[in-house]
This record gives structure tokens, C-alpha cells and sequence, in this order.
């Protein structure tokens, strides 16, 4: 959004709350939202100072000023003044979601957590989002005993994530109590045994223990106690690995990435050490055949990437193409997953692909130079010197600070114009490559 169309987003903003007036007030205060959006910080202070004055003591219309003074405060980083023109909104607005919004990334901009934390607990009732913040604030506020309890309810309503486990190990740390957090999980199995997150959160600490066969008996518990969990095989998959039961592991591995409740990121952390594990994929075509299909059914762009990866890896190059131009097809804003489609299409000579690919992509990504290079390449290849040429060219201008990347678009732009017959300019790019030195 360009910043006039900031400016005339907050002026609307800003007529909704004001009411009736003044011609001064207003004069000073559309100046200071234009200071503003032009990030003029200080002009947008001091018209707004001047506004202050002229709203006479009208609620409203102060509140409105000290509400855009306090964005101010923040770009100037001014914390402090922008805490307390946002507490004066409070005061007389109540208690507003944006304003606490705001006054929350000042608190936390601070590191004043614990004043954070009544903030962050109205909020979460507003929005069930904050909780997780809530979490991290219980953490640095050393509530470690909250912090593991309201993780616990987000894992049973949300699902495990790779945030929250990360930050229930650091409370591990910080109590260095791990012995005593699995005896109090323990403790509470004993007492209430269908409460599946204890298990998996007991799980979890066996893992990080490194205590694999601790950890696979009491997913084995889970199971009997929720024959139809899918947390427990979080664990089972691993040990399967481990003791070099492939197929079993990929029967876990299947019930993994097809759970609804277990999130896409957990998936392909399991999907990664799955195939991480395998050596000679010929001697797994039995399970990795059951995961292709899952992978399939799944439709994720990060999922095919992982395959292509894989078969890359083990120099299947059709194979790996294939799922990398599925998982492109779906998932158009993976840069990394298209950059390799291509790369593989024009090792594979498929230059028509490529050119098609990349050309399509620039509409998505158009200040990448690399598919301006490898589209160049690929017109190279198909002898369309004069598209290669044009793409080459226009894909210097969005170059930045890549010497070995400026090199190769000099020596495909020499190839494009020795092979066209132009030889002067040919040698003039091969003079441009040869003048760049790349340091190791």
C-alpha cells in the first residue's frame, strides 16, 4: 500500500471516532496523519501536539490524538511516551482491541513481560490466538507451571506444534527437573489414564532423554488406552527406525500425515526423518509405494518437494521430477520447490518445460533473477538466441550483490551471442565474466 493510500485509510479511520470539530483541530490532525504516512515521525508529533491543544478537553477527539501520537512513539521507538499516551486511551476508551493491540508490541518491545501478561490474558479471550503468547510470557516470566499447563490445553485443542514443544523443552531446562516432569506425568496416567496429551507430553520427554525404548512403551500404553490415537505413532514411527523395522515404520508414518489433528509442520518433520533413513530405496518400494499414495491423497507442494528430494538424492531424476512438478503445480508461491523443478528439467533437457515454467513464474515472482537466468538457458538450448538473450538482460537488472550469479549470466549471455553469430558482443560479455572474482 503506497503511503497515500495509508493517509486516506487512517483520515477514515479517524472521521469514524472524532464527532463534531474544529477547523484547527482538524487542520492540525490530517497534518499529522499525513507526517505520518510519509514517515515524517517528528513533523507528525508536533502537529499532533498542536491538536492535542485544540480538542479543548473533548474526550473523543483526544483520544484519537493520543492514539495516533503513541504510533509515532513506536516508529521512534520512544516506548515509554507511546505506553503512556496508549494507557490515557484506555482510560477514557475502555478497553479497545487495537489500542492493546499496540500497547502489548510496546510491553513486549520492552521486554516488560510481566505487565504484558494481564494485557495478553484479556486479549486471549478476545482472541484465542494470544494464548500461545500467553505461553511464551508465562516461560520468560518463569510460570512454569502455568506456561506447561495452558501448553497443555493449546496441544489438546490445537494439536501438537514444533513452537510449543520447543518452548516446553526450555522450561525443561531452565527447572532442570526432567526427572521430576516424568514422574509427575507418571503420577498423573496413574491417576487419570485416558488423558492422551499426558501421555504424548510424557512421550516427548523420553525422547528428548533419548530414551527411545521408554518413549515406544508408553505409546504402546496410549494405544491401548486410545486405540485410535494418532499421537502415539509420533513416537512409534521413530523406534521402528530405529531398530530397522522399515515397513512398520511407515505403517506409523501413514497414520502420521494422515491425521487431521496433527499439523503440517509435525508431518513433514516425520515425512524428512522417514526418508532421511532410508539408504537403498529398492528395498523399501513396498512402503515408500503405500507413502507415495498418501503423499498424493495429501496434495501438498511441501510433501512432493520432500519425495523429489529424496529420489533427487538417489539419482532417480524422472522420478524426482515428477514429484517436484506436482508439488509446483499446487504450491505456486515455493520458490525453493520451483527453483529445483527447474533446474531438473533443463539437467533433464526438457528445455520446452522450462521456459514454460519460468515465464509463468515471473508473473509470480518477477524480481528473481535466477529464472530469468534459467529461462535464458533453456531458450539457449532450443536455439531461441534472441528470447535468451532478452531474459538474460533483463535479469542483470534485478541482480544484487550475487558475483558467482553475475558471472553465469555473462557466460550464457556470451554463449547466446557466439551462437547467434555475434561475436563482438560475445566477447565482450566473456570479458565481463572473466573480470569478476568470486572469494571462497
Amino acid at each position: 500500500m503506497s503511503p497515500s493510500s495509508f493517509f486516506a485509510q487512517e483520515v477514515e479511520e479517524a472521521n469514524d471516532g472524532m464527532g463534531d470539530v474544529s477547523d484547527a483541530f482538524q487542520e492540525y490532525f490530517f497534518e499529522g496523519l499525513k507526517q505520518k504516512s510519509i514517515e515524517n515521525y517528528e513533523l507528525a508529533l508536533a502537529a499532533l501536539q498542536s491538536a492535542e491543544k485544540a480538542a479543548k478537553e473533548q474526550p473523543e477527539q483526544l483520544a484519537v490524538v493520543h492514539f495516533e501520537m503513541a504510533k509515532n512513539y513506536v516508529k521512534l521507538k520512544q516506548y515509554d511516551l507511546a505506553e503512556q499516551n496508549l494507557k490515557e486511551v484506555l482510560q477514557t476508551q475502555g478497553e479497545r482491541l487495537d489500542v492493546m493491540e499496540i500497547l502489548y508490541d510496546v510491553y513486549y518491545e520492552k521486554k516488560d513481560y510481566e505487565a504484558a501478561i494481564p494485557l495478553v490474558e484479556k486479549l486471549s479471550k478476545r482472541d484465542e490466538d494470544y494464548k500461545e503468547d500467553l505461553a511464551n510470557l508465562y516461560q520468560r516470566t518463569k510460570q512454569y507451571d502455568k506456561a506447561l499447563e495452558l501448553l497443555d490445553e493449546l496441544d489438546e485443542t490445537w494439536g501438537e506444534s514444533v513452537y510449543r514443544n520447543s518452548l516446553r523443552k526450555q522450561i525443561y531446562t531452565a527447572t532442570g527437573n526432567t526427572e521430576g516432569a516424568i514422574k509427575n506425568l507418571e503420577s498423573k496416567i496413574d491417576k487419570n489414564p485416558k488423558n492422551e496429551q499426558d501421555y504424548v507430553n510424557l512421550i516427548f520427554l523420553y525422547s528428548e532423554e533419548g530414551n527411545s525404548q521408554k518413549a515406544f512403551e508408553t505409546a504402546q500404553e496410549l494405544l491401548k488406552q486410545h486405540p485410535k490415537s494418532t499421537k502415539a505413532h509420533l513416537a512409534l514411527y521413530k523406534y521402528y527406525l530405529e531398530q530397522g523395522l522399515v515397513d512398520e515404520s511407515a505403517n506409523s508414518v501413514r497414520t502420521i500425515l494422515e491425521a487431521s489433528e496433527i499439523t503440517n509442520e509435525i508431518k513433514i518433520k516425520v515425512l524428512e526423518d522417514f526418508l532421511r533413513a532410508i539408504q537403498i530405496p529398492a528395498n523399501y518400494q513396498s512402503a515408500l509405494g503405500e507413502l507415495t499414495q498418501v503423499v498424493i491423497a495429501q496434495d501438498k507442494g511441501s510433501f512432493y518437494y520432500l519425495l523429489g528430494d529424496f529420489y533427487r538424492f538417489h539419482e532417480d531424476k524422472e522420478l524426482a521430477l515428477s514429484f517436484f512438478e506436482k508439488g509446483t503445480a499446487i504450491d505456486t508461491d515455493n520458490f525453493n520447490l520451483l527453483k529445483n523443478t527447474l533446474l531438473l528439467q533443463i539437467d533433464r533437457h526438457e528445455y520446452e518445460k522450462a521456459v514454460a515454467l519460468s515465464e509463468e513464474r515471473l508473473e509470480v515472482f518477477p524480481a528473481q533473477s535466477l529464472l530469468y537466468l534459467l529461462n535464458g538457458v533453456a531458450h539457449t538450448n532450443l536455439n531461441e538466441f534472441n528470447e535468451a538473450i532478452e531474459s538474460l538482460e533483463s535479469g542483470l537488472d534485478f541482480l544484487l550483490d550475487n558475483p558467482k550469479m553475475e558471472r553465469d549470466f555473462y557466460d550464457q549471455l556470451a554463449k547466446a551471442y557466439t551462437l547467434k553469430g555475434d561475436s563482438k558482443k560475445a566477447l565482450e560479455y566473456q570479458n565481463k565474466a572473466s573480470q569478476i572474482e568470486i572469494s571462497n
